[in-house]
């Protein structure tokens, strides 16, 4: 992208003018042609600023003209003049919304933050005239009402049961004057959830921890140390920068042995977003007063209640009860891990009681201490170049796709890598993925899937496949070294590969059912099941290779990651499990205008659970972007350990048969990254396991189990109604 056609003082004039007359007759908005690009890729290159609020206003304008259509129709609502054709409007609003989303997360500009400033409030708008537009509800409604006597395909009329509950979640049955109330308040969160995520942003980028005696950096990897020389100099500094970025923060709590050093980054990192002018406790308060409202406008006693009913969990307390069973286990292995660090500190003669800021360091020493396994010499075996060779593999063996870098490919950042995915035997383009690996300011933490463009298959053979992609914050490349990924990051990569795959291999004909387009608590599936094959010996000896030599990852090395994988599965699943009950809490509250002490509920919450004072929330509120950054994972964070329990479940089946198995790989392909969200989730799952799931495989893989009460054995994650 050209980012030198307006400069950050004239973004607000590009707000409310279109360009010059002069300008316009040169060229033409890149939104509003073909892109005439390998695969419809969009011309990245030929995007400026001035395109994205001239091409979205004529999207909106056309959505609106499309959905007066419908209404305007004559004749019986039928799924073709009506649902199919709402399903295929929008079309120049969605092509501008799947750019400007992606690139306002991986290159966030001060210019992209003035135009999101208009953005995300029309298009919130838009969505809301559209979906409280009676007319067009009430042709929806006929559709529904007829479902059963119209003779159509069970993905259709799952599209019309999934639709008319969308609206009718959306306020189509309110009054006018209480829809005018739920516009207003969409509207607000939408503005606070900019808010919210803005204040992260720049929280995020101004915390540097500086050390400039190089003693203090003892024990913390040579490549870390380079990382952050680098850092000081790329910010005109002398000695060491170390930020809140994981790849710089991770690995100076786990090794550093400066213990004042790892107090100041992880004190840093829980009060983030906590104070000044970046505090989102402010924000956090505004947005449980916007959910309560909206829920209680809709008529469900309370925003958890709300965002629960529409996912295979059904109510908060099918989650909660998912998550307590996980939560005794996991606390109790706390206490054995804290006992276990404590012990070889006072072997050690540190002179210490464990703190939270030492959960890292000890764990680590603990692992080194127990099964000869040291991390840093692991990551020598796992160079990123290495691990994405890994994941193609991996896909290749499992489903048959094959992946082809294409160099000269449209990309949105020098960093990012686009590929060709095809099928393996007969060449048939399947989908497009990219890649965007390393950490940048203008890039927002952690890691991600999404797409520029959807799939479907329409009656008139019309269709297109999916241009997909991957992004994540990994440990850069130095002057000396290549990016060698610790564990956790092989694990993201191939987290999000599996997203990635359940977008690029969907066979589902309608939009709002291809890829990802399933329930919450289901999407994690793919991406968690597809963690299972990273450490699996016959694919490491596959593609771990040290980043010197050359050299296969030795068997001795891969029995020791064996014999410690379910190392500080205490401390893990409990700061996980810790903020899914967390967020839930916050979806149960119904503030009643008055303002929340955060971290005084925080507290509560932990001490009501009895979460161990050495560990904390996974996220503390004032950076939990899942849930206070959009409604996504607001009341849902849960879902990934309600997908753990199927993903774990669901890989026992291939443990069983052959982790690269074809039928089990084929059966897993074809009922559920094909499938999306064309039949309910549940039924699919049963299809390729062949019976429900239980909560044993989860503790199993963790290294949490213990064997059950009589009343326990036969505990299922269900759905009411008994499926």
């Amino acid at each position: 992208m050209h980012k030198s056609i307006i400069t950050a003082a004239a973004a607000v004039g590009l707000l409310a003018a279109q360009p010059t007359a002069a300008f316009a007759a040169e060229r033409t908005n890149p939104f509003m042609a073909p892109y005439g690009t390998p695969y419809d890729i969009p011309p990245f290159d030929r995007i400026t600023y001035d395109d994205y609020l001239p091409a979205l206003r004529q999207g909106v304008a056309e959505y609106r003209q499309e959905i007066d259509a419908i209404t305007r129709n004559r004749a019986m609502p039928d799924f073709d003049n009506t649902i199919l054709a709402f399903e295929q409007a929008g079309k120049l609003l969605n092509r501008v919304m799947l750019v400007f989303s992606s690139l306002d997360e991986t290159d966030n500009t001060p210019e992209m933050t003035a135009i999101s400033e208009v953005a995300y409030p029309l298009v919130s708008q838009t969505t809301d005239e559209v979906m409280m537009n009676d007319a067009l509800f009430q042709r929806v409604k006929q559709v529904y009402d007829r479902r059963n006597d119209m003779n159509l395909a069970s993905d259709q009329k799952r599209a019309v049961e999934e639709l008319y509950k969308k609206f009718v979640r959306s306020g189509a049955l309110l009054s006018a004057d209480k829809k005018e109330q739920l516009k207003k308040i969409n509207t607000e969160l939408t503005d606070l959830y900019l808010k919210f995520n803005k204040n992260l942003l720049a929280a995020t980028n101004e915390y540097t921890l500086e050390v400039t005696d190089g003693k203090r950096l003892g024990g913390i990897p040579a490549s870390n140390v380079a990382a952050a020389a680098e850092e000081a100099k790329a910010r005109g500094k002398k000695g060491w920068v170390f930020t809140l970025h994981a790849p710089s923060r991770l690995p100076l709590l786990q090794y550093a042995d400066d213990r004042d050093l790892r107090r100041d980054m992880y004190q840093a990192y829980i009060n983030l977003a906590s104070q000044g002018k970046n505090d989102n406790k402010p924000v956090i308060n505004k947005i449980l007063q916007a959910r309560s409202a909206k829920a209680k406008l809709l008529g469900y006693p309370d925003f958890a209640a709300y965002m629960t009913e529409n996912v295979m969990a059904r109510t908060t307390d099918n989650a909660e009860q998912l998550l307590l069973k996980i939560w005794e286990p996991a606390v109790k292995r706390v206490h054995e891990e804290v006992a276990e660090m404590q012990a070889l500190a006072d072997k050690q003669g540190a002179g210490i009681t464990i703190e939270p800021w030492d959960y890292y360091y000890y764990a680590e020493k603990v692992r080194k201490d127990k099964y000869d396994l040291n991390e840093d010499e692991v990551r020598a075996y796992f160079p990123l170049e290495n691990v994405r060779k890994g994941i193609f593999s991996m896909a290749e063996r499992l489903y048959g796709v094959k992946f082809t870098e294409m160099p000269d490919a449209p990309k949105y950042n020098e960093e990012v890598k686009v590929y060709d995915v095809t099928d393996a035997k007969t060449g048939e383009h399947v989908a497009v993925f990219m890649t965007d690996y390393f950490p940048r300011a203008s890039k927002r933490q952690g890691a991600w899937m999404s797409e520029f463009q959807g799939s479907f298959v329409d009656p008139d053979g019309t269709s297109a496949r999916p241009i997909v992609y991957n992004v994540g914050n990994f440990s850069k490349p130095t002057a000396d070294t290549p990016s060698l990924l610790t564990l956790d990051e092989v694990e993201t990569m191939f987290h999000e590969f599996g997203h990635g795959l359940h977008g690029m291999l969907t066979r589902a004909r309608l939009r709002s059912q291809a890829g990802t387009n399933v329930d919450r608590d289901f999407v994690e599936l793919p991406s968690q099941i597809t963690e299972h094959w990273a450490m699996e010996p016959e694919l490491l000896k596959a593609y771990a290779r040290h980043y010197k030599t050359g050299e296969v990852i030795p068997d001795a090395l891969i029995k020791k990651l064996e014999a410690a994988s379910t190392h500080n599965q205490g401390f893990t699943t409990t700061e996980l499990v810790g903020a899914a009950l967390l967020d839930l809490q916050w979806g149960k509250l119904n503030p009643e205008g008055k303002d929340v002490d955060v971290a005084g509920f925080e507290k509560e919450v932990a001490e009501k659970l009895g979460m161990p004072s050495q560990v904390q929330f996974r996220y503390r509120s004032p950076y939990f972007r899942h849930i206070f950054g959009s409604d996504g994972y607001a009341s849902g964070y849960y879902t990934y350990l309600w997908a753990e329990v199927l993903d774990t479940d669901g890989f026992e089946l291939f443990k069983e048969k052959g982790v690269f198995d074809p039928a089990t790989a084929k059966s897993f392909k074809e009922n559920v990254l094909e499938m999306g969200g064309s039949v309910d989730p549940m039924d699919l799952y049963v299809k390729f396991r062949g019976r429900q799931p239980n909560v044993d495989a989860l503790l199993r893989n963790r290294g949490l189990y213990v064997e059950p009460t009589d009343s326990d054995k036969n505990t299922k994650i269900s759905q009411p109604g008994g499926k």
